[in-house]
Formats: structure tokens, sequence, C-alpha cells
């Protein structure tokens, strides 16, 4: 009897939303905090952004709630994004030149699951268990149609 085999080598606790595709965790190339915060801003002033490589296009993950696309580079140390990042939160930045193809999830807290494919459709899974996994090929989870807690696994 065949049997699925997942060994996962890459993971990053997903931020659900409903714009923005999970990034492909081996593409970081900043990780820092803000030092300030404006209307769809992100500001470090350690943060180097230009010599570092952040394009237009890039994926912000800040904190544990904000999932934001790269829409400018204003400076080494400002950022415009598609959803401000607020002062002193800690964010990763992923370059987008090599996006996520597809990832398998993990539900630790389970609960509605509304996800795009990697073939691009839309889809809802209804009342996941806590603990299980969803073997589909990933590229996003909808904020307005889950309420699991979930991990990407590549």
């Amino acid at each position: 009897m065949a049997y699925q085999k997942l060994q996962p080598s890459r993971a990053l606790a997903v931020i659900k939303s409903d714009d923005v595709d999970i990034p492909n965790p081996a593409m970081l190339i900043v990780s820092s905090t803000t030092t300030g915060a404006s209307a769809g801003k992100l500001i470090d002033s350690a943060g180097d952004f230009v010599n570092k490589g952040v394009k237009v296009g890039d994926i912000v993950y800040g904190g544990t709630t904000v999932a934001a696309t790269v829409t400018g580079v204003d400076s080494d140390t400002q950022l415009s994004v598609s959803t401000a990042v607020g002062t002193t939160t800690a964010y990763k930045i992923f370059s987008n030149e090599t996006p996520n193809n597809g990832c398998v999830l993990y539900v630790g807290t389970g609960g509605d699951l509304e996800i795009t494919t990697a073939a691009g459709d839309t889809v809802e899974f209804a009342n996941m268990a806590n603990g299980t996994f969803l073997p589909v090929q990933v590229l996003r989870v909808l904020a307005s149609g889950a309420t699991a807690d979930i991990v990407a696994l590549w």
C-alpha cells in the first residue's frame, strides 16, 4: 500500500492574507525591527534596503498579522508597502524573484481554511481538525475565510 511521505526541510508560520501569497522562506533578504511608522510605509533606520536588493513586489511579513508587498523603495531606510508596518514591529522581507510554487500546510489549531492552490483555484476546507496536514499545493491562505492557525511546509 502506498503512503504519503512528508519530510519538509523548510517551514514558515503563515500570515493569512487575501492579497499576498505565502513567501518562499529560502528567499529571506531582510530580518529586522521597524523604528518608525507612517501610513503605507515600513521604516527602519538600519534597513539598508537598496544595498540588500529589496525590490517592488517583494513580500513583507510584519509581526504575526501583517502580510504586505513592497510597492516602492523610497530610500535605504523606508519602503512603500501595501499595508503599513507599525513601529517596533519585527519584520521579514522575502524576495519574490523565486516565488512559492506551492507548499503543504500543517493545521495546528483547527478551523475553517480558505486557500488558493498552486493552479489558482480557491477552495474552502471546513472544520479542519487540530494537528492535521493539508496535502494540497498552496500559494495563499485567505484571511477572509480562515480561522485555523497554520504552518507552511516545503
